[in-house]
């Protein structure tokens, strides 16, 4: 998510008990039914092997959950019977007092296993910051950033995400050392739990593409990797970072992909990324695994929202595969 929702995003999770632009090819298909909105695009069996799966986002639908329309626990049964979707990406604002709660983690995992649906990763912020300028908040932020990587493994995912944030101090070169000490303790402790640790681009210097590449080669580590996100590469205010050349970057080292989604044309195309151009790209480091949905638009609701994403996703998967099979 970006800072400017994950500020907002701070001061809603308080009330939460339980817790750039080029036009992309994506139109639906001509044969799609006048009511395609309101029937879930169907994902291909594992039998069938995309070029790539489909996963959702817990943020995807953090308007319900903050609301209290959606409970947390039933976000695995809504991204399968919503979306016929059998991959979710987990965010720890919605249970974030819940971390060490086991009963609460193996009722999450049961209803996911319910559902017919795998945990793959949770996303982790408010944790403090991994590349902080002093010693002792770096340790800090690596001890608080454990329990997750322990709820983790509860959950049967496969990795935390986490932030490279350094918050701006010192020259680049000073931030990457200290990202990549604060990540490399971090990632050794998950690796002891056969766990990954994978950094996103989301915000300041990480949306920098070739700098988080270099904290990357600085880490040095098999367990330690990235999750591009399409479209957070804000540096400051007023510049941002090439998204084509950034996630170029960060597949590398990618572990996991997120798409975002802000709004669509007529024609069901992003209107502020070319989604052809970055799967394209995805692809082309033999990345084969889930791309997760994360619409944050406004346009649509959020259920509309992450279904025009899927059949986006969709829709690009099947132009690309003559180009891949």
């Amino acid at each position: 998510m970006p800072r400017s929702d994950r500020r907002s995003f701070l001061k809603a999770s308080a009330a939460l008990t339980l817790g750039a632009a080029l036009p992309a090819w994506g139109c639906a298909p001509d044969d799609a039914p006048d009511d395609a909105p309101d029937a879930p695009p169907q994902e291909p069996g594992a039998a069938d092997t995309p070029l790539y799966r489909i996963s959702l986002a817990q943020w995807s639908l953090h308007r319900a959950l903050f609301d209290g329309s959606l409970d947390p626990l039933d976000f695995p049964r809504t991204a399968r019977e919503t979306f016929d979707l059998g991959a979710v990406e987990y965010v720890n604002r919605f249970f974030m007092e819940r971390a060490r709660d086991r009963d609460y983690l193996h009722a999450m995992r049961r209803r996911a296993e319910e559902a017919g649906v795998e945990s793959l990763l949770i996303m982790c912020d408010g944790e403090g910051a991994l590349g902080h300028p002093e010693a002792a908040k770096r340790t800090e932020a690596v001890d608080n950033h454990r329990k997750w990587i322990e709820a983790a493994a509860v959950l049967g995912c496969h990795s935390i995400r986490v932030n490279a944030q350094t918050l701006g101090k010192g020259p680049p070169a000073d931030q990457r050392k200290r990202a990549a000490d604060g990540l490399r303790r971090l990632t050794e402790y998950a690796a002891a739990q056969d766990l990954n640790v994978l950094v996103e681009n989301h915000g300041g210097l990480s949306s920098n593409g070739a700098w988080l590449a270099d904290v990357m080669e600085t880490v040095a580590h098999a367990r330690c990797g990235t999750l591009p996100d399409f479209g957070n590469w804000d540096l400051r205010e007023g510049e941002a970072y090439d998204p084509y050349a950034g996630v170029r970057a960060l597949m590398p080292h990618a572990r996991a992909v997120s798409a975002k989604a802000l709004a669509f044309d007529d024609e069901g195309r992003e209107t502020t990324l070319d989604y052809t151009r970055l799967l394209r790209i995805v692809l082309e480091h033999g990345y084969r695994g889930y791309v997760g949905i994360e619409y944050e638009g406004d346009s649509l609701s959020e259920t509309d929202g992450i279904r025009a994403t899927q059949r986006l996703l969709q829709d690009v998967r099947s132009r690309l595969a003559p180009e891949f099979s």
